[in-house]
């Protein structure tokens, strides 16, 4: 990814921004649905990308392929439904994601846009726009959905398991960052995300 052209880069910029401040905004909706309004109270609760995107972690995905937005403040003591309103919260920022690439796979389908229209100059085509905003949102989706803390996965997974198996994953939580660095540097993690991505793509877009 550090060897991207300027349509590359800049179609991957005009998609995290979209895909970032969605997602978090979606936590955040959701949470105040559920009865906790800790977000909106600290600005969250919108759709301006400032106050939802980490300039490093932006960067980082841009450029590298792994990154992250500034995480939602939630108290769960404040939700209803216990563990399940949490686990909603949580689900909330993958499935923002899938929608994104979903709405973008519309005219691509109705062959409005082909999806593979060439770059030409310096400003990526829109069907080229299209297909990097939905392959990201995807990646984006299936990557937030993996069971290790601070991953939205993980809380998901908590919220679906049986109490033991649960409580057995959360000893794992203090560990949870330095697991996915070595799933990053080993390649595992591509491999996490590729295969179900690859197959979520050919639903969406040629199912």
């Amino acid at each position: 990814m550090l060897s991207a052209d300027l349509p590359t880069l800049m179609a991957r910029a005009i998609t995290l921004v979209i895909a970032f401040t969605v997602h978090e905004f979606a936590h955040a909706w959701t949470a105040s649905q559920l009865g906790d309004r800790t977000a909106a109270y600290q600005g969250r609760l919108t759709l301006n990308p400032l106050v939802h995107l980490d300039p490093f972690g932006t960067l980082m995905l841009l450029l590298a392929g792994f990154g992250w937005a500034k995480p939602v403040p939630v108290n769960p003591y404040n939700l209803r439904y216990g563990k399940l309103g949490w686990m909603l919260v949580a689900a909330a920022g993958p499935l923002s994601n899938l929608l994104l690439a979903m709405l973008a796979a519309i005219p691509v389908r109705v062959g409005l846009i082909p999806l593979f229209d060439p770059v030409r100059g310096q400003l990526p085509s829109l069907g080229f726009l299209l297909n990097t905003f939905i392959t990201i949102n995807i990646f984006l989706m299936v990557f937030n959905l993996i069971p290790i803390a601070p991953l939205d996965g993980y809380r998901v997974a908590v919220g679906l398991l049986p109490d033991n198996l649960a409580y057995s994953l959360q000893r794992l939580e203090p560990y949870g960052f330095m697991i996915l660095l070595l799933l990053v540097f080993t390649g595992s993690l591509t491999f996490l995300v590729v295969g179900p991505s690859r197959l979520l793509l050919n639903l969406i877009l040629y199912s």
